[in-house]
């Protein structure tokens, strides 16, 4: 109490003082200096002694060192109470009185190597010697330190030691696939685990203590996260998120928030599938020039191939000749030669008859046409080479433009490292935020062990808007695994709105609850019905289990056959070659 008010009436004081600084200086602050004058020469008074106590206080506490030592090379500065800093030193009686009524002759010191401080080991070979020259301690005290090769610099380890025990490794990279098998032969998880996926990412384990903790949190996942006894999640993919968590916890810990490494390689996901989209588009955009380049060139080609013969032709023609004819009945001027229906049979023809501009009509014999100008091939040879592999390069742009554009359609529903792969040249510098480490992150996420689906395997389900059949169905799809077309759905309208929009084009909508629901609210659905029916139309030969198990139990039939049929305008012709189109056709019946 007596401080605070110390300190309330002393910054006041300050305050009057500072502000009759001009009266202070020039003196007449103090006049007169009598009793009278006692308010300024109190207060006066008051801040000088005030101003004081606290430099002084704060001098005592912040700068009021005495130096011990100046290291001018490392431009240090050590206080004398530096050396009452040390635990060890202050506890050093403790310890020898430790050593002299314990019979412990030798002490383990493991693990103080990660601190990479040099200077510790020289404390404490001091202790150690301190201890041993003491004269209550009878025996001879070790200490014993678990280091790595690479603490002390050079040979600076074996002048500092006594004696050096190597430690041979029993695990490292190439016989690390051992330790991870006999790991999951101990939890018993063999039959579950693809032997080639633990070959393989046992090459980036080599700590055997990691692959103990690896397994071990593996088997406490499965036990809570099959705890119903089905085992409907990738047990290798557990793995990979187990494996990803021991070597990158903290960025395991911010994928809980949508951040780290991880996640944004996940969200590049949609600009990935846009990368896919223009890389493809491109390709067809290329092709279909190329195309029309080709379409262009081929009645070139076919053009220069007749002016070659033509010209032949004319060379066997005598002086003055104005036409030909193969048949003396349709004769053909030489200019209108090139381009006349019947150019091929004037050069099929063995003897043509020449016309002169007098009327004189003559023989030419001109067998040997074709030979002269390529003895291998007759002309109509070498027009249906240049037609068919104008056809041929027609036929292989336009089915390579069809696969490109169906590439370009399936994006949506390809894999995350289909997607990466793809796009090799825009990833690269997400891999290098992993560190050294950054290997093995490549190989789970390119190999497609660590993809969008981790949260199935990183937190329980709590059943609440879906039930665990609804869950159980989401996560098979997920899987890219198409469930019955039977399965149990119990809030079908939550599963679908937890769907993606290209799962509406795939074989995963092929269920009888989904369907029903679809049906049932088709202005709502209008946009996922679309896509269902252009999906039974593409795949109807597909199809025909789903038909089957809707026929039998689902509830709007008819609106699904007549929205099929306007979908599919060859829908009949196609149920009538389907080989189950008697008996067991779904839709025979309707369709009759």
């Amino acid at each position: 109490m007596f401080k605070s008010l110390y300190i309330v009436l002393g910054v006041p004081a300050i305050w009057y003082v500072f502000q009759h600084r001009e009266g202070i200086i020039d003196g007449s602050f103090f006049i007169p200096f009598a009793l009278s004058n006692g308010v300024n020469l109190g207060v006066f008074a008051f801040a000088v002694i005030f101003l004081w106590v606290t430099l002084h206080h704060f001098y005592v506490v912040s700068f009021g060192l005495s130096l011990k030592s100046i290291s001018l090379k490392d431009v240090e500065i050590k206080p004398t109470h530096d050396d009452q800093a040390s635990i060890l030193n202050r506890h050093l009686d403790e310890i020898i009185y430790f050593f002299q009524s314990t019979n412990y002759d030798l002490v383990i010191i493991e693990d103080i190597d990660r601190f990479n401080d040099a200077e510790i080991f020289v404390t404490l070979r001091e202790i150690n010697s301190l201890v041993n020259k003491n004269a209550g301690v009878k025996r001879t005290i070790r200490f014993l330190y678990a280091l790595r090769d690479d603490m002390f610099v050079n040979t600076e380890r074996t002048k500092f030691f006594e004696f050096i025990i190597p430690v041979i490794p029993i695990i490292n990279t190439s016989n690390s696939i051992d330790m991870v098998l006999k790991q999951g032969s101990r939890l018993q998880l063999d039959g579950r685990l693809d032997r080639q996926f633990l070959r393989e990412v046992s090459r980036y384990l080599n700590d055997l203590r990691l692959i103990q903790n690896i397994f071990n949190e593996y088997a406490i996942y499965v036990a809570n996260l099959e705890a119903d006894g089905e085992s409907l999640l990738d047990a290798n993919k557990l793995l990979a998120i187990l494996i990803y968590k021991n070597v990158y916890p903290s960025d395991f810990e911010q994928l809980h928030r949508g951040a780290g490494n991880l996640a944004k390689i996940l969200n590049r996901q949609e600009e990935l599938i846009r990368l896919g989209e223009a890389t493809y588009r491109a390709e067809i955009t290329e092709l279909e020039r190329r195309l029309e380049v080709a379409e262009r060139q081929t009645p070139s080609g076919l053009r220069e191939l007749r002016q070659i013969y033509s010209m032949a032709l004319i060379e066997k023609l005598s002086a003055n000749v104005i036409s030909v004819s193969h048949d003396q009945r349709t004769w053909t001027a030489l200019p209108q030669l090139l381009n006349h229906d019947v150019f091929e049979k004037l050069i099929e023809a063995p003897r043509l008859f020449q016309r002169h501009a007098n009327g004189n009509q003559q023989a030419v014999d001109v067998s040997k046409l074709q030979s002269e100008v390529n003895s291998p091939k007759p002309y109509l040879q070498r027009k249906k080479e240049i037609e068919s592999k104008a056809a041929d390069e027609k036929d292989k742009s336009l089915r390579k433009i069809r696969d490109l554009r169906e590439k370009v359609t399936a994006l949506r529903t390809t894999k995350l490292k289909e997607l990466l792969r793809l796009n090799a040249d825009h990833v690269q510098d997400l891999f290098e935020n992993f560190g050294e480490n950054g290997e093995l992150a490549r190989f789970l996420i390119l190999e497609g062990h660590l993809d969008d689906t981790y949260y199935q395997y990183t937190s329980l389900f709590h059943s609440g808007r879906l039930s665990p059949n609804d869950n159980k169905f989401l996560i098979q799809i997920r899987a890219f695994s198409t469930p019955e077309p039977s399965f149990s759905i119990d809030n079908p309208k939550e599963v679908i709105a937890e769907m993606r929009d290209e799962d509406f084009r795939q074989s995963y909508v092929l269920n009888v609850k989904l369907v029903d629901t679809l049906l049932s609210n088709r202005s709502r659905y209008f946009d996922q019905m679309q896509m269902l029916f252009e999906y039974l139309s593409s795949e109807f030969y597909n199809c025909e289990d789903f038909f089957d198990a809707y026929y039998t139990s689902g509830r709007h039939v008819v609106d699904l056959v007549s929205g099929l049929v306007k979908a599919c305008k060859a829908l009949v012709p196609t149920v009538i070659a389907s080989p189950n189109n008697i008996g067991s056709s779904s839709f025979h019946v309707d369709l009759a």
